[in-house]
């Protein structure tokens, strides 16, 4: 029995009395990939992106764990409800324009206390200004630093289009407009490299393309590397007592960890490990999260149809984007159809050895967007369900 076989086994014994659709992390693969993302990171902490998992009971334990400390959130109602559940660092990797939350923001000592909003422009700040309602905390400022690698003057970039500030003076005269405007403080600073963390450089079957992108990332991280560090420099004579400067993600941890300039890391996906994370030559982590749709049909030979199965990743549409058919091995989409809305065929020899009622086992593309789908994840230890805990959803959240 292959160990995928022997998976797929324990999990359909963990949830014989469950019925599908049915979500599942696999608490040993998920443990195992939180130790290895602490080694990766070389005794820097790492900040966990809750996005990536967004469920607050697996957050508590990650967050329990030697090496994790933290919260990197993706909204601010987000942000201020995980402050409010206990967690009492929570950066939000994003800017904002939810009045409602700045002015509960400003007018809560706690929250002010805990929770760190995003920006990277001056109007930014009048927002918030004029979002306070009176609240007179001091908002906790973080500056975001823009990590493509732009090429030929300019004219070739390569990287997520996110902050405008690529440059250390830009960055500096940002921090100097902060310091300047009472109610707000300067504690850190973000850099998100998407183009090294995020895209695999070993793609099965595209050698040419793998080749071209690990060199791509090679020249990435010597660029940013030299930048990041003159950008700490350059606001640390605004900011002397600049609390962190976050940088990286799953599919960069080590190298990002191997920069003075960075004190911690930021990392969510490789705890879930999705598929969209298979394809690096730096990690291989063990999938943890999955979710079984039930066999419903069987409309001839080599073939299958399970109810549901339409959860599509976010980024630009592609087959990369659809969950993959897992367990058995040995099942693919019919081309016609791919995953459908209510009902998904599945073609392949395997299918004939399927009955009504059995589950197949898929792995989304993405980490926490899986988590859009199940109000609960069962956490499955050996062959047991040993526990069921809410999503985001599952509480009634769904943020974006």
């Amino acid at each position: 029995m292959t160990a995928r076989a022997a998976d797929r086994a324990r999990y359909d014994r963990a949830t014989a009395q469950l019925d599908a659709p049915v979500a599942i992390v696999d608490l040993d693969a998920f443990d195992a990939n939180a130790e290895d993302l602490v080694r990766r990171a070389g005794g820097k902490p790492i900040r966990v992106a809750s996005k990536s998992v967004r469920c607050r009971a697996l957050l508590e334990r990650v967050l329990a764990r030697e090496g994790f400390a933290g919260i990197m959130s993706f909204t601010l109602a987000e942000s201020l409800w995980l402050a409010r559940s206990g967690f009492d660092d929570v950066l939000l990797a994003y800017p904002s324009a939810d009045r409602a939350g700045y002015a509960e923001l400003a007018a809560d000592p706690k929250l002010a206390a805990a929770v760190t909003v995003m920006i990277d422009d001056p109007a930014q700040l009048d927002l918030i200004d004029a979002a306070r309602a009176g609240g007179s905390e001091v908002v906790r400022v973080c500056l975001e630093l823009d990590t493509a690698l732009k090429l030929l003057g300019g004219r070739v970039r390569i990287g997520a289009r996110r902050s405008p500030l690529h440059s250390p003076a830009q960055v500096a005269e940002v921090a100097r407009a902060v310091v300047r405007r009472p109610g707000f403080k300067v504690v850190g600073i973000m850099a998100y490299e998407g183009h090294v963390a995020g895209v695999g450089d070993a793609v099965a079957g595209r050698p040419l393309r793998s080749r071209a992108v690990r060199l791509m990332q090679a020249a990435a991280r010597r660029e940013l590397a030299e930048r990041r560090a003159a950008v700490v420099r350059a606001v640390r004579e605004v900011v002397p007592d600049l609390e962190f400067v976050n940088g990286g993600g799953t599919g960069s941890v080590q190298h990002t960890a191997a920069e003075d300039a960075v004190t911690e890391i930021a990392a969510g996906s490789g705890l879930y490990v999705p598929r969209l994370f298979d394809n690096y030559t730096s990690f291989t982590g063990r999938p943890a999260a999955l979710f079984a749709l039930p066999v419903v049909r069987r409309p001839g030979v080599g073939v299958v149809t399970v109810l549901g199965g339409g959860y599509p990743a976010s980024g630009a549409p592609g087959a990369d984007r659809l969950p993959v058919p897992y367990l058995p091995e040995g099942l693919r989409y019919d081309p016609q159809e791919g995953a459908g809305e209510v009902q998904t065929p599945l073609l392949g020899p395997v299918a004939d050895e399927l009955l009504i009622g059995d589950k197949v086992w898929f792995r989304h593309a993405k980490a926490g967007e899986l988590c859009e789908r199940f109000d609960t994840l069962h956490l499955v230890e050996g062959d047991a369900v040993t526990a069921t805990v809410p999503t985001y959803r599952g509480e009634e959240h769904t943020f974006l």
